[in-house]
């Protein structure tokens, strides 16, 4: 398996190659390569083919019908519970209980309304309760992972959940995750599904992870970072964090493409 040693010079080889381009005076590209090297399994499952346009009356084709196969989401499908991750069980879950809340925005910086939002994320010890999860570390009955909401109309949301660990994912040798939690963002169709990932301020896996370090723009990479906002945490009950998602423009937030 690659060391870390490898995996290291990999990725200091691809942020060197992409100052380099930005010192030729390339257009600067804030998403990385899908075929990014130290990010193993992209590079094996990433798309080698450009999209296909699906166009009326090009071959039956039907943008619409397209968008009719997705699921269709509602004010009314969304409840309070679904948006505290620590309340959807009979019991507490374990870990440090937290409050994430931001707001979804345009490039010109205007709130985006009535959005469904999703996370999942590992439980506190870094576990996921999913099958294909067998990391040696405890399930929680009492946390499932996954939530939703509706942005409102300044285009806030808000989760209550616990901070999730991190985990193992094999990727080269001693290779961990650092804690985050991802994002999905629908859009007005399930074809325009935006998928992110959070991290938390100070981690000191920040520097071993291929996946946050191929986003190898400096300002991008730390528009990942949540900012600790004491003004948010409760009293005895939760800490807070602030997360804005940027949806285009110069300062976007960056999107998981092809992975």
């Amino acid at each position: 398996m690659t060391t870390q040693d490898e995996i290291t010079a990999e990725i200091r080889a691809a942020r060197d190659a992409y100052a380099k381009q930005r010192a030729d005076g390339a257009p600067a590209a804030h998403h990385p390569s899908r075929a990014y090297a130290p990010y193993r399994s992209s590079v094996l499952r990433h798309p080698k083919q450009p999209p296909v346009a699906v166009r009326a009356g090009e071959n039956g084709g039907d943008p619409e019908a397209v968008e009719l196969s997705g699921p269709v989401f509602g004010a009314t499908d969304v409840t309070a519970l679904d948006s505290d991750l620590t309340r959807q069980h009979r019991g507490e879950p374990l870990g440090e209980r937290i409050t994430v809340t931001g707001r979804l925005l345009d490039r010109e910086g205007r709130p985006v309304r009535g959005q469904l939002v999703e996370v999942w994320q590992a439980n506190a010890s870094g576990r996921y309760a999913h099958q294909r999860d067998d990391h040696p570390a405890p399930l929680d009955p009492n946390f499932t992972g996954v939530g939703r909401t509706l942005t409102g109309d300044d285009g806030s949301y808000t989760f209550t959940t616990v901070k999730p660990g991190a985990y193992p994912w094999r990727n080269h040798d001693n290779a961990w995750r650092p804690a985050h939690i991802h994002f999905s963002v629908f859009g007005q169709a399930f074809t325009q599904r935006l998928v992110t990932q959070m991290y938390f301020p100070g981690d000191p896996l920040f520097p071993y992870d291929p996946i946050l370090q191929s986003v190898t723009d400096d300002a991008a990479r730390e528009r990942l970072v949540a900012r600790y906002d004491h003004a948010l945490s409760r009293p005895e009950w939760s800490l807070g964090y602030r997360w804005d998602i940027v949806l285009d423009g110069p300062s976007a937030t960056w999107i998981e493409e092809g992975r």
